[in-house]
């Protein structure tokens, strides 16, 4: 099996787990996480549930009252991104002391590659290495690109290994048959689109040309289409370390806004506190971006650069921040609000 393979390393339940270290009287009871921890208050949604509370059909993005009913016995918590940071660093650490190549693709996976002799035995030892330093456990995918790989890790979820490989020769027996929704990177949109080409499974767009794929897709996104069902994908690792490029804090709010100068204030406070957390950072705000959800759910964002060049100044941040609301007209009541900080680039 020598040759140049890729791995990638998902960690499980990652929020719930990181918790549940924090607090080992939770070890095998359901955990969920998400906003405040409060599941009475409204419009929140779980951001991790642990596997007990998934057996209870509670999974991210559900609404925390909705998770509530169908967990009830569960324990609720606040997300703290600081641990979850933590947490990550160790986790990134630790892959990186193995003669491989890291790519980190956020705070709870990543890429490794090189020259293995044996992938199946290396990803025993990396498990066993994170699980002795940092107490995470993880599934790990296998293949000969990204694109293997990261859909062999969701099988490696349900393995008793944890671990699974897919490769040039066995992508079609496996993911044939599969829908084309299940493939790394297509959305509904594009399922629909696909499926009013009459091509609905993994091998049935696999088998497709270009031409077919013309009168729906630009030329790049139907050569990119075809090359990922055949089990194609990219193999180029970024070992450079992971720094963040944005910041962001948003809101839901348990009743609408309709008042413009209370949505303006609640903006530059969200403003002023992200700025906060990136001055303790040691960065440097670049950009600004102010997003708007209404109460029909209707989304939309709109950003500005700071004119005077990168900023520590939280009034600065906010009074952009109002700037760019000043872009929406707020026609509609609002239920969230929400800032993005883009940062100047560490040298």
């Amino acid at each position: 099996m020598t040759g140049t393979w890729l791995l990638h390393v998902d960690l499980d339940q990652f929020f719930a787990s990181v918790e549940v270290l924090r607090r080992p009287e939770l070890r095998g009871r359901p955990v969920i996480v998400g906003g405040s921890g409060d599941p009475a208050r409204p419009r929140t949604v779980v951001a991790t549930a642990s596997r007990e509370a998934r057996a209870f059909g509670v999974h991210s993005g559900m609404p925390m009252r909705l998770a509530a009913r169908r967990c009830p016995d569960a324990v609720f918590l606040p997300t703290d991104m600081p641990a979850y940071r933590e947490a990550s660093a160790r986790v990134m650490a630790t892959l990186r002391d193995f003669p491989v190549r890291v790519e980190v693709w956020g705070l709870d996976e990543a890429f490794l590659g090189g020259e293995i002799a044996d992938p199946a035995a290396l990803a025993g030892e990396l498990t066993a290495a994170l699980l002795e330093r940092t107490g995470l456990t993880c599934a790990i995918g296998i293949g000969r690109n990204k694109n293997q790989a990261k859909i062999a890790a969701r099988f490696a979820k349900r393995d008793p290994s944890g671990v699974a490989t897919l490769t040039d020769e066995s992508w079609m027996p496996v993911m044939g048959g599969h829908p084309v929704g299940d493939l790394w990177g297509v959305g509904p949109k594009t399922v629909r689109k696909l499926e009013e080409l009459g091509l609905r499974t993994v091998a049935e767009l696999a088998a497709a040309d270009a031409g077919t794929l013309a009168a729906r897709f630009p030329p790049r996104a139907a050569a990119w289409l075809i090359d990922i069902a055949r089990g194609g994908g990219d193999t180029e690792l970024a070992t450079e370390p992971w720094v963040a490029r944005s910041r962001s804090k948003e809101v839901t709010y348990d009743h609408d806004l309709t008042d413009r100068a209370a949505i303006e204030e609640r903006v530059a406070a969200l403003a002023r506190a992200l700025t906060a957390e990136v001055v303790a950072e040691g960065r440097r705000v670049i950009r600004v971006g102010v997003k708007v959800r209404s109460s029909s759910f209707y989304t939309r964002t709109r950003e500005a650069k700071l004119r005077a060049g990168p900023t520590t100044d939280p009034e600065v941040v906010a009074g952009t921040a109002r700037t760019v609301l000043g872009k929406f007209e707020l026609d509609r009541p609002v239920r969230l609000l929400g800032v993005r900080a883009d940062l100047e680039l560490e040298e």
